[in-house]
């Protein structure tokens, strides 16, 4: 039950169903003779979209997640490291493209950027995890070795989690993997990754910050498709209130 709620919260608190409602309301009203009510309710749902649709506000929504952590370009001299941890994502098991193709975009640069601090310390195993709740579609985690040993990444390098559905189950999967306090790197998007970190450290485990994957675009100001509203932005605003929902759950979920 707690899943589905989930769910059902991550899609419809996101802006673009909340403005929709607004209108849809808005409208109900307006035929219902409620004219000034209504007529508040339509342009307050126009007005929330147009805001979130704008890149100013959506990467002031999605910046302060997006920098909480510095991008690591090296791995630290540090020998108690354990993995390099790449979560899971989302990625399209039967179509017909090549294993790296298969990953969307957020997977695709998450695998790159795991192996690329792997190749760093190719002694270290690369673990990547992730599976999806609908039992019919494979678990990321093995699309991910499946590229990841195209890549020239050895097999016996490669730890595949593929049951934990989501942030939470992966932090307790890595933990059973590698142990209690457990110092790894921890590969995920840059937006996803407060969340993340707060996942492991209540799992007991040291996971060092490795972000990748950024949405919001750096010194794009003055820039003219920064300023007009765009599905693009809108998607930062959503990620942003995604993210914003599932640093509130973390406390639920250990």
């Amino acid at each position: 039950m707690y899943d589905l709620l989930k769910v059902l919260a991550a899609q419809l608190l996101m802006p673009l169903p909340i403005s929709l409602g607004l209108m849809a309301v808005g409208l109900v009203l307006l035929a219902l003779r409620w004219r000034r009510a209504g007529q508040s309710a339509v342009g307050g749902g126009l007005v929330l979209l147009l805001l979130a649709s704008w890149g100013p506000v959506a990467d002031r929504l999605l910046m302060p997640f997006e920098t909480r952590y510095p991008s690591l370009t090296a791995l630290p001299d540090d020998k108690a490291l354990a993995a390099v941890v790449v979560l899971g994502g989302g990625w399209e098991p039967e179509a017909p493209r090549s294993s790296v193709s298969r990953l969307n975009d957020s997977s695709a640069i998450r695998l790159m950027e795991g192996i690329r601090l792997w190749r760093q310390r190719p002694a270290l195993p690369l673990m990547v995890s992730g599976a999806s709740r609908d039992p019919d579609i494979a678990p990321v985690a093995r699309g991910y070795a499946s590229a990841a040993a195209e890549m020239s990444v050895p097999e016996e390098q490669l730890q595949v989690l593929d049951w934990p559905t989501d942030t939470g189950l992966e932090a307790r999967a890595v933990r059973e993997a590698l142990g209690e306090g457990a110092r790894m790197v921890l590969v995920t998007s840059a937006s996803h990754m407060p969340r993340s970190m707060r996942h492991f450290r209540q799992a007991g485990l040291d996971p060092l910050a490795a972000p990748t994957h950024y949405l919001t675009q750096h010194l794009r100001d003055g820039k003219l498709d920064h300023w007009i509203p765009s599905s693009t932005h809108l998607r930062k605003s959503e990620r942003a209130v995604y993210e914003a929902l599932g640093l509130l759950a973390v406390g639920f979920e250990h």
